[in-house]
């Protein structure tokens, strides 16, 4: 243990036969209790200052780490957001496909069957056509028919006169 000013200043030498000048050596003793003072007081200074540089170092620490803490968490969740994202957007372009597909497959089973009713509305017109064809014919033969020029060439009122005569 380290000796204290006054432990210093309360020591007492025994006296010699021809021993040291005793205001010489108190003189000394006086200017090394001051100086051990001075020397204990900024001991005391710097080790509270020590402390408390210890204690803001300790609490930069702190924020250090809890910084750093932070930049891994946020990094961590930019991951797992850009993660997210990305299956996301897969998802949506499945989702778009399949609809793409489903939109094309519609449209292509609307256009066969449209082709297929264009098709049939095809065939039904020529047998319309064909029908409505031998019709036309059929009258224009009645029109051509003989029996038309007898009609028109028989004399009604002569014929109204034999049926009245013989009633």
């Amino acid at each position: 243990m380290p000796l204290s000013p006054l432990e210093i200043h309360n020591k007492e030498f025994n006296r010699g036969f021809r021993g040291y000048d005793e205001d010489e050596v108190n003189g000394f003793l006086d200017q090394v209790i001051k100086d051990y003072e001075t020397v204990i007081r900024e001991n005391k200074e710097l080790d509270a200052k020590v402390a408390q540089l210890t204690e803001r170092l300790g609490h930069f620490t702190n924020i250090e780490e809890t910084l750093n803490k932070s930049i891994l968490v946020a990094q961590e969740t930019a991951e797992e957001v850009k993660g997210n994202a990305a299956k996301e957007s897969k998802l949506i372009i499945k989702e778009a496909e399949k609809n793409a597909d489903r939109i094309i497959n519609e449209a292509l089973s609307k256009s066969r069957r449209i082709s297929m009713e264009v098709e049939e509305l095809k065939k039904q017109a020529k047998v319309f056509r064909t029908r409505l064809k031998m019709l036309v014919e059929a009258q224009l033969d009645l029109i051509d028919n003989d029996d038309w020029e007898k009609v028109l060439d028989t004399d009604f009122d002569e014929e109204v006169e034999m049926v009245e005569t013989k009633a």
